[in-house]
């Protein structure tokens, strides 16, 4: 009986917390307020200048970005004399090379269509020196990409670093036939139509940040810039890596490692808590605006590297990112006493990949989907032109 009790006793209990609940929405997510954010950097050497303007977007809606057109966006001195950005659409606003006085200090003005007017602080020109080395180690069982660098006149001590990322890779199966939908049979895959090796790429979407202000010299060795799965397709034939490094004033350090924090180091009570991003562009006429982003003023360094997969654990194999399986289509089914050749290929979906042969002739051909046997759906045949092949 105490157990039949104390049974009834805890479903009450659940039933009570279950309809006792109530929904939590967070101010953040019903906030009507959109702000602006502002990604870039003023380019001080031979690189353009490319800045991004969009406004923040609630977490409910379905757009992940909005862009800001329509501005008119400049580069200006203390001195009021200003270089205009080029609007070309999507948000992006650019400039050739600058030529910018390593003197002088320069901000990043900004009218919108409505007449809001931003601008960042003026900031000094930091000059970047070039990044020495870009090599790469085995790290906890993944491939670990790092950076050396390092300035002689100890004056830099504070960088950032973003990439680009290329590879080769291959579909699962390689198609020798295609469909010839008007003479609607299977003929020899033309050239022009290879399906099998592609090439892609990637942008970097993390921030990597790193400091020798602790240290007695300006001296980066094997700053982490990325880590790559062994399973990864990235380094099953060739991969490449460009990385840029921007010099950064202590400010602009704080700002991204900041953003870092409340971006990528959330989780946990023993992560960092989240804090207010506080950058360097103001609302000229509205102090009290948030703005989302830092103008620094730098050159940019790079330097690429390949990683041949020769160059990697023999163990290590890439995994195919869909589950493919290769079936057979005769011109004639004995038991189905159908065409499978045309119901399944020609006027279906399957993708010919080798012929059958039984008694000297084509009696049919394995098939599988586009995914497993063409690249193109996410890549392209013709290589980047920066692309180098091993020797």
């Amino acid at each position: 009986m105490i157990r039949k009790k104390k049974i009834w006793f805890l479903l009450l209990a659940g039933f009570a917390f279950i309809t006792c609940k109530k929904s939590y929405n967070p101010k953040i997510i019903s906030d009507p307020n959109s702000y602006l954010v502002v990604e870039g950097i003023i380019s001080s050497g031979n690189d353009s200048t490319i800045v991004k303007l969009s406004k923040t977007v609630k977490i409910t809606d379905d757009v992940k970005t909005a862009v800001v057109d329509n501005c008119t966006v400049s580069v200006e001195d203390e001195g009021g004399n200003g270089i205009a950005l080029k609007p070309e659409g999507n948000g992006l606003y650019t400039s050739p090379v600058l030529g910018l006085d390593v003197t002088k200090k320069y901000r990043l003005h900004i009218i919108t269509s409505d007449s809001k007017e931003y601008a960042s602080d003026y900031v000094e020109v930091k000059k970047n020196p070039p990044v020495d080395s870009i090599g790469f180690t085995i790290k906890q069982g993944n491939l670990q990409i790092y950076v050396n660098t390092h300035d002689v006149t100890n004056n830099t001590r504070y960088y950032r670093w973003s990439y680009e990322e290329a590879w080769r890779f291959h579909s699962k199966y390689s198609s020798s036939y295609i469909v010839d939908q008007i003479q609607k049979k299977v003929v020899p895959r033309p050239s022009s139509e290879q399906n099998y090796y592609c090439f892609t790429g990637d942008l970097s979407s993390t921030i990597v940040i790193g400091s020798s202000a602790k240290l007695t010299q300006d001296v980066i060795y094997q700053a982490p810039v990325t880590t790559i799965s062994p399973e990864s397709e990235k380094i099953e034939l060739r991969y490449s890596i460009l990385v840029k490094q921007y010099a950064l004033t202590k400010e602009a350090y704080q700002f991204w490692e900041n953003l870092k924090k409340n971006t990528e180091q959330l989780g946990s009570i023993f992560d960092a808590q989240p804090s207010q991003l506080t950058g360097n562009i103001h609302n000229l006429k509205n102090a009290a605006e948030p703005v989302i982003g830092y103008i620094s003023i730098t050159n940019t360094q790079t330097k690429r590297v390949f990683i041949d997969n020769a160059d990697l654990p023999r163990e290590w194999v890439a995994k195919y990112p869909y589950d493919c399986e290769a079936d057979s289509a005769l011109f004639y089914n004995p038991i189905s006493m159908q065409d499978e050749v045309r119901l399944l290929i020609i006027d279906g979906n399957g993708i010919p990949i080798q012929g059958i042969t039984k008694s000297g002739q084509t009696a049919g051909y394995t098939y599988s989907t586009l995914d497993c046997v063409d690249c193109r759906i996410r890549g392209r045949v013709q290589a980047p032109s920066f692309w180098i092949e091993r020797k």
